[in-house]
């Protein structure tokens, strides 16, 4: 089918770039959402196309990527390619007038993100990133009770997102999960942090980490904790706010009830210091409440939230400089491992092992496994 006849031009025109898992996702969601018209599908394996022909018949196929570059039918498009090649791909897209959503993590260094962001930016074109948890209902919950003060000072966070696999070969670990908990951090703070400590591990015989351990400073003297691990033989996926006057979870596994609040808290008491070195403390015990949670797919919510800052120039509520945020956390992430554990500032953009810090070269275009 030729790309220009399926032009639609009352509704927004889209290229999904590599058909892996989530490029699949992306195709189901696409086709329910009345905003889009025509919808496209790139993928240099004709054996994926094939698949993806057969189960979405109303997708426009190529193993042509400067047909989406050229095709005037394609006003945005969704960067579902391994994460290393992101920066190439997104530039091209980009430079040929295409509004972008761009799977996370957004580059795997900073210097591409910067250059993605300004060049969006010069040609008036939205940049948004996919961190799917920013859209997620149960995280859209916890962020109200912090922002009405429900639980108070904010003491700390930790967050867990564990499984046996699946293995990924384009990035490790750390840079496949840790940047979730991170996008849900910065979000819930409304901040970044100052500094990471991490350690990883190779337990499974790779040459990446496939396990980490991250500690994060944010300013406030607010740290956060993060467990990630491809080796673990239980899946949780949980994020945990810590206040003065609440403890709140967030439980992805959690369908019925994602969100449970502990109205539990410790507080300097009043009374007198008895003797040196002994402080007064009162220990407040409340009740567990699990609030409603109107369930909604996360993915979903986050295409059509795409739609409309691409058709009505809504503000992104993940774009390039949030995305650049969670890469830079990244980036002192990898170079604390090189250094043991060191404390490391984020936003020092020279990569461990490069001194000048360039971005790394531009990789041919293939999907997401």
């Amino acid at each position: 089918m030729n790309m220009e006849e399926s032009a639609n031009t009352d509704r927004t025109g889209v290229a999904v770039v590599g058909c892996g898992y989530w490029g699949v996702n992306y195709l189901r969601l696409l086709r329910e959402l009345p905003s889009v018209g025509s919808v496209f599908a790139f993928d240099q394996r004709p054996e994926r196309l094939a698949e993806v022909g057969k189960r979405f018949p109303h997708v426009t196929t190529t193993e042509s990527f400067e047909e989406i570059l050229d095709s005037s039918a394609v006003d945005a498009a969704i960067v579902c390619t391994p994460a290393t090649q992101h920066y190439g791909v997104a530039t091209q897209l980009l430079d040929a007038g295409k509004h972008l959503l761009v799977e996370k993590p957004i580059t795997t260094d900073s210097a591409e993100a910067k250059l993605l962001i300004a060049q969006a930016a010069s040609k008036g074109l939205t940049l948004m990133v996919g961190h799917t948890f920013l859209f997620n209902a149960g995280v859209s919950a916890v962020k109200a009770h912090v922002d009405a003060g429900n639980a108070g000072k904010i003491h700390y966070l930790y967050a867990q997102r564990t499984n046996l696999g699946p293995i990924r070969y384009d990035v490790d670990a750390l840079w496949d999960l840790a940047p979730h908990d991170i996008s849900i951090f910065n979000h819930l703070l409304e901040g970044e942090p100052a500094w990471v400590s991490a350690v990883g591990s190779r337990v499974l015989g790779s040459t990446r980490p496939d396990v980490g351990f991250v500690t994060i400073g944010y300013e406030g003297d607010v740290v956060a904790h993060i467990h990630v691990s491809w080796a673990d033989p239980f899946k949780v996926r949980q994020a945990v706010v810590v206040g003065s006057e609440q403890r709140i979870v967030f439980d992805d596994m959690n369908a019925a009830a994602p969100v449970t609040i502990y109205e539990k808290g410790i507080a300097p008491g009043t009374e007198d210091i008895p003797t040196y070195g002994e402080y007064p403390l009162l220990i407040r015990d409340g009740d567990i409440i699990s609030p409603k949670v109107t369930p909604s797919e996360p993915l979903k919510n986050q295409t059509s939230h795409f739609l409309d800052v691409v058709t009505n120039g809504a503000e992104p509520v993940s774009d390039g400089t949030v995305g650049l945020k969670v890469v830079e956390v990244m980036e002192a992430i990898d170079r604390s491992i090189e250094l043991l554990g060191a404390p490391v500032p984020v936003g020092d953009t020279q990569r461990a092992g490069d001194e000048s810090g360039a971005p790394i070269g531009v990789p041919a275009v293939e999907s997401e496994g």
